[in-house]
């Protein structure tokens, strides 16, 4: 059917992305990476150009030869206004906010000989770099709501181990017994070596995010990350909040609409923006469920700024017994991407020597990092 969207506003970004969203309905194969990419190539060219948009989007969007029809019929839908003036698309499903109406106008420098005159973008260039680069605590309600659905078009890969159990395999160690029984079979002709390998299986993930009061501007962007992950692989990653108490939020973030999900974790939340005893919270989480699988050679993420209002040698304890459990342990603190910080801070001091990494966590491109350092676990 035929939607029409609401007026063009200035902000071309949740149109843009929105353009990638329907590629991505239309069966292109459109990557957080290639998002990025196309939106900072727009950056860099004329993004009021209708074809330096065009080829902008061709060159980062497009992966197979299959991809460019569907690509061009996207895009004259999306960009190119019917009669009337109004912007439509032709989708069967409800579009993000677009971008300003494509409409026909000469651009600066233009040559009249020429005659021609090449359809512009009527908005500005947004610094999306400059987005993906800010503090979460310093977003204007515009811009976190630009946020979320950037945060929704990760699509993480989360890191496989060895498992004991051998598959068939083109590589690998000489599987003698099926070489043999080949061997049976051809009537004592050898034609070909049967090679085995051990399968690969996803590696546990586990997620602990503070939500205390000093972690409020930062909490809703990260257990949408979190939401995000569990989706991901939900039966390999465990998700948590940390406060004054452990709550388990797992199945709340399994559900597909991350505001449906975000809005159950909520209520499932009893002590949200409360205090912070992270050595307390952490002796209970691998008592239930560190110690009885959860975090066992697991890759286990803890989303905080490190202020402890307990004993710091308590939560030392905690991060050594979680230590020896992990596959690897990631700290996440969102004052460590700021200028002048040092971690200085009771919680973080007591666990830096059991850490394999301190990251930012502080801004979307430091999650893409963080997302990162978690594959190649």
């Amino acid at each position: 059917m035929t939607t029409s969207t609401q007026a063009p506003t200035d902000d071309p970004l949740p149109g843009l992305v929105g353009f990638t969203v329907v590629l991505r309905n239309a069966g292109l194969a459109i990557t957080t990476d290639r998002t990025a990419a196309f939106l900072s190539a727009l950056d860099a060219l004329d993004v009021t150009s209708r074809m330096q948009t065009y080829w902008a989007g061709r060159l980062t969007l497009c992966s197979d030869p299959d991809d460019l029809p569907r690509y061009d019929r996207a895009f004259e839908d999306w960009f190119t206004p019917p009669q009337g003036g109004r912007t439509q698309i032709t989708d069967h499903r409800q579009p993000p906010p677009k971008l300003a109406a494509l409409t026909p106008a000469q651009e600066e420098g233009e040559s009249e000989e020429d005659g021609r005159s090449e359809p512009v973008i009527r908005a500005r260039a947004s610094g999306t770099e400059v987005l993906r680069n800010r503090d979460f605590g310093d977003l204007t309600p515009a811009e976190r709501e630009h946020l979320r659905r950037l945060i929704a078009l990760l699509q993480p890969e989360l890191p496989s181990r060895s498992s004991r159990r051998l598959r068939p395999s083109r590589h690998g160690d000489t599987d003698a017994r099926a070489t043999l029984r080949a061997i049976l079979h051809n009537q004592g002709e050898l034609r070909e070596l049967h090679h085995h390998d051990h399968s690969r299986r996803p590696r546990k993930v586990v997620l602990l995010v503070d939500v205390s009061g000093s972690m409020e501007p930062y909490a809703d962007a990260l257990l949408r990350f979190a939401h995000v992950v569990v989706r991901r692989s939900p039966g390999a990653v465990e998700a948590f909040t940390l406060g004054t108490r452990l709550t388990r939020i797992t199945r709340e973030l399994r559900m597909r609409d991350p505001e449906r999900a975000l809005a159950a974790a909520s209520k499932a939340i009893p002590d949200w923006s409360g205090g912070t005893r992270l050595g307390e919270v952490l002796r209970a989480f691998v008592d239930r469920w560190g110690q009885r699988g959860a975090a066992r050679r697991a890759v286990v993420v803890v989303f905080s700024d490190g202020w402890e209002r307990g004993e710091t040698d308590l939560l030392a304890q905690q991060m050594a017994r979680l230590r020896r459990l992990a596959h690897r342990l990631v700290w996440v603190n969102p004052h460590a991407g700021k200028e002048g910080y040092a971690p200085v801070q009771g919680g973080i001091v007591a666990a830096l020597p059991y850490l394999d990494d301190l990251l930012a966590g502080h801004s979307l491109a430091t999650l893409e990092q963080l997302l990162e350092v978690v594959r190649h676990a």
